[in-house]
């Protein structure tokens, strides 16, 4: 079977083969994976060429005198690409050079591997006496861990046997090292555990599974020592089942919970899954953006304190956005609850997008919610605009092999029905029924579905009813129907004709969106939001010579709609009144004093995710009133 990314034994619902789904490049969904496609990826694979990660790999083969660049983790570069290329792999017509490229690298890999199975450029040229050291800093399970990923992606698609060879070299290496009866360490930067799962997935073999398990069970002895910022910095504080909430490094503490609901799904350790589930209350409860993005400190790229969600200073990595869409991902086949549904969708819309330009070959790294106009962009994670490749270049490639593997997380089926998750014009192809859907998602509220089935027997087609959806209405044949929605889904339980038409209109309508008072650094503030989308005002859709810090916005006033012509894919902007101060004192200090409003005027905001990609200029999510 043609798995995809995620593959458990257990749980509520079952994952479709990447054969079972296809997104049309006329919805907004496949058009970003059209764009992935024809744009991003090409751009990873030359990028890992000129900024010098495939450079990294000929130097291991003696090959070429460039020095080593740019990061000692640059290998895992190499590895989510060829990850993104196997899954693009997986779609009729894809071009014929990814395959040269993953055959390719794949043969050098093998050249360059050690004859124990080892594996990782920087150790071997730059730092040999370091190998397997200084698991701490190191990322050499983290590198791994992505190979293993690439490798399990190639497998399942059918291109790649040669980068399985090499990954499971390497991964009987780490079992007979550091696997049960082995050597006690945590890997500073978690990722080889969902890794190590999805290759037992892949192979049955045990040992890997255990391994992963035991790298979860080895958290919070101490072992990752200090570091620069701490054992909370490593999720090295506390065990995992002892942590009352999440921690340190955002990307990291999201890929270890990836990784614990993976062993817990395989293993049926139910306390790691309420582990999961009271560190995920914690995360999403008090410490993420409106937007879906996580982590508020630059200084660690970690989460702060409850409440802490300063929109200026949001770090909100790409890498952050990304991980979470993957452990809420893991979250919902576990325990079907539409809630980590909504949670993916809204980092989907938002986080994860705002991170590419729309020519898919300009990225951020860290996602703020506001940009003052005389933003400092010497910080190389906090630019201005969207760069085409980072020194630490471990987002773009995460955008490819999402966007490249995106069908994987549209719908799920089992023998009970079938359970649409993320709405998008394409096609859906199970055992039990085909259901082809169009829509304007998320421009527009309604799904149409045409489902086709000669099951013979009563089933049921599950719908999610997004969280913000206060009113909806549901057809099936031109017929109004009423079902039970439960844990975030409209259950349609009939026993379905050869062919039926369905249509959920879900209401749309604009809305204001205040935070908990808490949040100290947006009191006062409101956001603008439509169905999943959160809307930001920039400096470019201002009157002449206004100022983005002198808008407050009207919240009594109504709010409506807009065509948005300078932006792609149909965007849809929300229009307000606000009104624009006068010029306030030059004193940094003074009295308060209230004043006239100012002048009224009408505001027009657009989707968060297509910011920064006009004229440069100010930026804010959350508005003063």
């Amino acid at each position: 079977m043609r798995l995809g990314p995620v593959s458990p034994s257990t749980g509520a619902l079952r994952p479709l083969t990447v054969d079972s789904v296809r997104l049309d490049p006329g919805g907004l969904l496949g058009a970003w994976q059209r764009r992935n496609a024809t744009a991003t990826l090409p751009h990873c694979v030359a990028q890992l060429d000129e900024a010098g990660a495939l450079d990294n790999l000929r130097r291991a083969l003696g090959l070429g005198d460039r020095e080593y660049t740019p990061m000692w983790f640059a290998d895992s570069d190499i590895y989510k690409t060829l990850e993104a290329a196997a899954w693009e792999l997986a779609r009729p017509g894809a071009d014929p050079r990814l395959r040269e490229f993953v055959d390719g690298t794949a043969e050098m890999l093998a050249k360059a591997q050690h004859d124990d199975g080892y594996l990782d450029t920087y150790f071997t040229t730059v730092r040999p006496e370091l190998r397997f050291r200084e698991l701490e800093w190191s990322h050499e399970l983290y590198c791994a861990g992505h190979l293993i990923q690439a490798a399990v992606a190639a497998a399942r698609v059918g291109v790649g046997e040669r980068l399985l060879s090499v990954a499971r070299a390497f991964a009987d290496l780490i079992v007979a090292r550091f696997g049960p009866g082995g050597v006690d360490v945590v890997c500073g930067h978690p990722q080889i555990e969902t890794a190590l799962v999805e290759l037992y997935r892949l192979s049955g073999h045990r040992p890997y599974l255990d391994t992963a398990r035991r790298f979860v069970d080895l958290r919070g002895r101490g072992l990752a020592g200090q570091g620069r910022f701490g054992p909370a910095y490593l999720q090295d504080h506390l065990p995992v089942r002892e942590a009352p909430g999440v921690t340190g490094h955002a990307v990291r503490q999201l890929y270890l919970l990836a990784g614990v609901v993976d062993v817990a799904a395989e293993t049926g350790d139910t306390t790691l899954m309420a582990a999961a589930e009271r560190m995920w209350d914690d995360a999403y409860g008090t410490k993420t953006y409106v937007t879906g993005g996580q982590g508020s400190r630059h200084r660690d790229e970690a989460f702060g304190d409850p409440y802490e969600l300063p929109p200026d200073r949001a770090y909100a990595e790409t890498c952050a956005a990304i991980a979470s869409f993957q452990f809420n991902w893991r979250m919902l086949l576990a325990t079907g609850q539409g809630r980590y549904a909504d949670t993916m969708e809204t980092a989907l819309y938002n986080a994860i997008p705002a991170a590419i330009a729309v020519d898919g070959r300009h990225f951020f790294y860290a996602n703020p919610l506001q940009r003052r106009a005389d933003h400092d962009s010497a910080n190389d994670h906090a630019p201005a605009r969207r760069q085409p490749w980072y020194s630490c270049a471990c987002c773009p490639p995460n955008l490819a092999r999402l966007m490249a593997s995106l069908d994987s997380y549209v719908a799920t089926a089992d023998d009970g029905g079938v359970q649409l998750h993320l709405y998008a014009t394409g096609a859906v192809r199970t055992a039990l029924a085909d259901v082809d859907v169009s829509t304007g998602y998320p421009w527009h509220g309604r799904i149409r579905m045409t489902v086709s089935s000669d099951a013979g027997r009563a089933w049921t087609l599950a719908l999610r009813v997004p969280h913000w959806c206060v009113a909806f209405t549901a057809t099936v044949d031109g017929e109004p129907v009423t079902a039970p929605v439960r844990d975030g889904y409209l259950r349609l339980s009939r026993d379905w004709p050869a062919s039926s038409t369905v249509e959920l209109d879900l209401d749309m309508p604009p809305r204001l969106v205040a935070a908990h008072p808490y949040v100290d650094a947006v009191r006062g503030c409101v956001a603008l939001a439509r169905g999943p989308l959160v809307y930001c005002l920039e400096q470019a859709d201002l009157p002449g010579g206004a100022a983005l810090a002198d808008v407050r916005l009207d919240p009594s006033a109504g709010l409506g709609l807009a065509p948005a012509p300078d932006l792609p894919h149909g965007a849809l902007a929300v229009t307000a009144e606000a009104y624009l101060r006068p010029p306030p004192s030059p004193a940094l200090y003074a009295e308060p004093h209230a004043g006239p409003p100012g002048r009224r005027i009408g505001v027009t905001a657009i989707p968060y995710h297509l910011w920064g990609n006009r004229a440069d200029g100010a930026m804010r999510v959350w508005i003063p009133t």
